[in-house]
């Protein structure tokens, strides 16, 4: 009877182990990847016009809004946007500490290295992501929609709120969207913790 007993309780603790170094140096890597994004641009927006050859850029860190913002807000003024201060954004006071959070949280699923914590880490990271794309969408829409009636330049039902990703044309600006490092940093974290997730999966069923 005990050793039945041992038998089954080995079996459960093995069914709870990912059973893959594979697994646990992706959630390190992982890890890794979202502390890089604490130093390096996450996200940028590059804006072409004739009057501006060589461009400009707007960087958005973790922490802070960077680039040519002082150009940028000169420019919005015009068109009744609002100018962009780091301080004005709740959200750049507390992504810093969430992407922590997110780091710690896969090093000690790494530790613990069993189903459920990578499971609980790559499903958390996944709502984190869309909520912060979400997020996203929505400060771009109010800030190209939030218009100074009073502006110098006004143009019937004209909008100028920037893409989420990719290109769109407002007035004689091109505006690109795209990741940037910090951004591809965090996208990879996710992906690795994907195909990290199914790996195990299959092994399980080998």
């Amino acid at each position: 009877m005990c050793s039945t007993l041992f038998n089954k309780l080995n079996i459960g603790l093995i069914m709870k182990k990912t059973n893959s170094n594979f697994t646990r140096i992706i959630l390190f890597v992982s890890a890794a990847f979202l502390v890089g994004c604490l130093f390096v641009p996450l996200w940028r927006i590059d804006l072409d016009a004739p009057q501006y050859p060589e461009g400009l850029r707007l960087l958005l860190y973790a922490g802070k809004v960077a680039g040519d913002v002082e150009i940028i807000n000169g420019l919005n003024h015009y068109i009744g946007m609002k100018t962009l201060h780091t301080d004005d954004f709740l959200e750049f006071t507390i992504l810093p500490y969430l992407i922590i959070g997110f780091s710690l949280l896969f090093l000690w699923s790494g530790i613990k290295n069993t189903r459920k914590m990578l499971t609980i880490s790559l499903v958390a990271f996944i709502i984190f992501g869309i909520v912060a794309m979400v997020d996203f969408w929505l400060w771009e829409y109010n800030y190209g929609h939030d218009l100074d009636p009073n502006a110098a330049i006004k143009v019937p039902g004209m909008a100028y709120q920037p893409p989420l990703i990719g290109f769109k044309q407002l007035l004689n600006f091109g505006a690109y969207s795209i990741p940037d490092i910090g951004g591809w940093l965090f996208i990879g974290a996710g992906v690795l913790m994907v195909a990290a997730y199914f790996k195990d999966r299959i092994k399980s069923k080998v």
